[in-house]
């Protein structure tokens, strides 16, 4: 047993590494609003937190509302495979915030 132990730390340290890495790879592209006048605009932003839709809605709706803007939705989570794809319709807004 003892000499599990050690074993038992190493995969639990390189599973949480593991998941910090995926987190850091995780995009969502995102529709959002202001009020008076009417702007909208599409975006995409790193995702920081669990790559899910409902974790993407919570983290951007609170960027995008300390710089004015309502999040409208969450269009959809994706790798780092997605980025260049969406990069042209995203414009100003491709990872701004």
């Amino acid at each position: 047993m003892k000499q599990m132990l050690p074993l038992l730390g190493l995969v639990a340290l390189l599973t949480t590494a593991g998941a910090q890495a995926q987190a850091a790879d995780c995009y969502a592209d995102y529709k959002a609003k202001q009020d008076n006048p009417l702007r909208l605009h599409y975006g995409v932003a790193e995702v920081r937190g669990d790559c899910t839709k409902g974790a993407a809605r919570s983290e951007l709706a609170e960027r995008l509302a300390a710089k004015g803007w309502t999040l409208l939705n969450i269009v959809s989570v994706f790798g780092p495979e997605g980025l260049d794809q969406r990069r042209s319709s995203a414009g100003s807004n491709f990872l701004r915030f």
